[in-house]
């Protein structure tokens, strides 16, 4: 038909040409259909398509009949949506599949009718010509049961697809005329799922002042979360969600400490969820699931959504604490990630890329490379300074191979100092100074990442700097008796800001080794302890404002003790516990031992005198020291009266109970840890 001498142009031809104009990807996928239309006989002729809502299942179907049809196959579409989910019902669907030699059978949205699984398998598919091809489209992969059986092996060919790689997904945007200044946001938001990558870019393209900094709308949320996720049984799976989406990797255990004695249940439903990934470590979901659950429990709960990060925060800063050396990196990671949306973090942390190199601990057979990286990056001083450090501690040096071609790229130093090194100008400079602000007390040191080497970026955001960050960050979290901390970079200000905002102060001093200065950057853990530190971190980061910034002279706030000062203050405490007027005054409260505690003063106490309990003849002292300060005798006459024991012997055991208190409580202060109650205590 023509309307003069216009040809006949339905609008669904226009509609098919606009989709094919913007269908990017699923190159691998689409190779794969064309072997078998062609008849390749290592082609396999049954399809099957998994993956979550939005990941471009439906787009897929409609490319692969257009290559059928231009193939000159008959092309049968069935929708799991539309048909009567029976055998009959699918059975009268797809007859022409059955009876046309040559035919294409597409069936979508096959989780509609997923229980006809069996079936398809052992009646159905089987009954097809040889030469017809299926393609199954479904949420749910295949049942392992049926796809098991070996007569299917060389005949069905399963695939999960996954979110457009990132040059698609780019491509994605390019093709529809979204403003390149907001590629970055759109693509960190949607991580390449193209049905979020589709309403993204809709409603890019209706706001001309579009940034850099776009962030989605509470209507993308609303339309595309329901989409994504289906529909959630009961809230406490959904909340089973949001704590998947905010974790790095959500553990079974994770689950239990976050919402108890349902995790293996909640933890079962998560892992068959379609848009929740399986690694040997745990459990994580697709980005844009993640960050639509993160946007939405934010703006419909900030409460709630601040009373899960703080929970989370403690649960994973207890794992890393007590972690083993081999798990301290992946613990570390998952604390830090819990900060992600804060681009302070974000742009200087890699989660993704950290798959690309591995952490391993430095070898003599690491030696002379490690000594090239740094002679061609900081030059020949460094070089002699790094050959030192090897000698010295080893243990120190951790270095980063590729996992693509085990290559050794980069390296780093956590070195641990208790005097001046005067062959090292940095580690000299670091010393100094932390002797004229916040001297370490006797069986204390100073940590100091000194090296930090990457052959290709050298100190710019990448996979093995990420690892460095990482490292070093938990190194300062688990240190025992750490004093302070200086993380060193060359002196360019590219990571003031950064370093600033977690409240590592610049100190003045910029030492100079060979052609370059180095910026040197200091967090004094007595003064600011680590709980009260990741603490004003999750503020800042839940009220979107920079982390104020600790000056030295903040240090006033906390009590740095000598041993002497320690326990005398701790007699002091002792005496004072009944005039509570006095305990409050008592420098104690401004110590590391009570601000990484969430206990008061007087029940820190009580709970070291409770330690004697679990020490051989330790009754004795703990009666002495309970009826002496904890239960108030007047004198310590009527105490040893009422023990019913000679004075001397009194005095004895309760010398030896203080003693041993203040020596429990010093190990405690030094150590960062909090004490807690002893295992047999009610």
């Amino acid at each position: 038909m023509s309307e003069g001498n216009r040809p006949y142009r339905a609008l669904g031809d226009s509609l098919a040409a606009g989709r094919e104009r913007a269908f990017v990807g699923r190159q691998t996928e689409i190779a794969l259909f064309r072997a078998a239309l062609a008849g390749d006989p290592a082609a396999s002729p049954v399809h099957y398509l998994h993956g979550p809502g939005g990941i471009g299942k439906s787009m897929l179907l409609r490319r692969l009949a257009q290559e059928a049809r231009t193939a000159g196959r008959p092309v049968v579409e069935v929708d799991g949506r539309i048909i009567s989910p029976t055998p009959e019902g699918f059975a009268e669907a797809a007859k022409v599949a059955v009876q046309d030699p040559g035919a294409v059978l597409l069936v979508d949205t096959f989780e509609r009718c997923q229980g006809l699984e069996g079936w398809l398998w052992d009646r159905f598919l089987p009954k097809l010509p040889e030469g017809n091809l299926v393609v199954i489209a479904g949420r749910l992969p295949p049942d392992p049961v049926q796809t098991s059986d070996p007569g299917w092996a060389d005949l069905l060919k399963v695939t999960a697809l996954r979110n457009l790689v990132p040059r698609d997904a780019a491509e994605f945007l390019r093709v529809r005329g979204v403003p390149r200044q907001t590629h970055a946001a759109l693509l960190s938001f949607t991580g390449g799922n193209p049905l979020a990558l589709a309403l993204a870019a809709a409603v890019t393209l209706k706001d001309a002042t579009a940034s850099p900094e776009w962030t989605p709308s509470h209507d993308v949320i609303a339309t595309l979360l329901p989409q994504l996720i289906g529909n959630i049984p009961d809230q406490q799976r959904r909340n089973a969600l949001e704590v998947c989406a905010h974790a790095y990797i959500t553990t079974e255990s994770l689950l239990q400490a976050m919402l108890g004695d349902d995790a293996p249940q909640l933890f079962a439903w998560l892992r068959h969820q379609p848009f929740v990934e399986a690694t040997a470590t745990g459990l994580f979901p697709h980005d844009a699931v993640r960050e639509l659950l993160e946007a939405d429990l934010r703006w419909r709960n900030p409460e709630g959504f601040s009373a899960m990060h703080h929970a989370m925060r403690e649960h994973l800063l207890g794992r890393l604490r007590s972690a083993p050396e081999t798990e301290m990196l992946q613990a570390t990671g998952s604390l830090i990630y819990l900060f992600r949306t804060d681009r302070a973090m974000s742009d200087f942390n890699g989660w993704r890329e950290a798959g690309l190199v591995e952490d391993q601990p430095y070898t003599p057979q690491d030696r002379t490379r490690v000594l090239e990286l740094v002679r061609e990056a900081e030059g020949e001083e460094s070089e002699h300074i790094a050959s030192y450090w090897l000698d010295r501690q080893p243990e120190a040096f951790r270095i980063y191979r590729s996992t693509q071609t085990g290559v050794l790229d980069a390296f780093s130093a956590w070195l641990r100092l208790s005097e001046d090194i005067a062959s090292d100008p940095i580690a000299s400079a670091a010393w100094r100074h932390a002797c004229s602000v916040a001297p370490p007390r006797p069986g204390e040191h100073i940590g100091i990442e000194r090296f930090s080497v990457s052959s290709q970026a050298y100190q710019r955001p990448s996979a093995p700097m990420t690892l460095m960050q990482w490292r070093a960050t938990g190194e300062m979290i688990r240190g025992e008796r750490l004093a302070c901390s200086y993380v060193v970079m060359r002196d360019d200000g590219f990571w003031n800001a950064h370093l600033g905002d977690i409240n590592m102060v610049p100190a003045e001093s910029r030492p100079v080794v060979g052609d370059h200065s180095y910026a040197m950057f200091f967090h004094d853990w007595r003064a600011q302890p680590v709980s009260p530190w990741l603490l004003e971190k999750s503020n800042a980061m839940l009220t979107g404002t920079p982390m104020v910034q600790t000056p030295l002279e903040r240090s006033a706030e906390l009590t740095v003790l000598s041993r002497p000062e320690f326990e005398a203050a701790v007699r002091d405490a002792l005496r004072s516990l009944r005039r509570p007027e006095l305990l409050a005054s008592n420098p104690l409260n401004r110590s590391r031992l009570i601000a990484e505690s969430t206990r008061p003063l007087a029940d820190v106490l009580k709970l070291a005198a409770d330690a004697l309990l679990e020490e051989r003849g330790g009754d004795k002292r703990h009666r002495a020291v309970m009826v002496t300060y904890f239960k108030g005798s007047p004198t310590q006459e009527a105490a040893a009266e009422r023990l019913g024991i000679p004075f001397s012997t009194y005095r004895r055991h309760l010398t030896a109970a203080v003693d041993r208190m203040c020596q429990l409580l010093w190990q405690h202060e030094l150590n960062g840890t909090e004490i807690t109650p002893p295992e047999n205590s009610d």
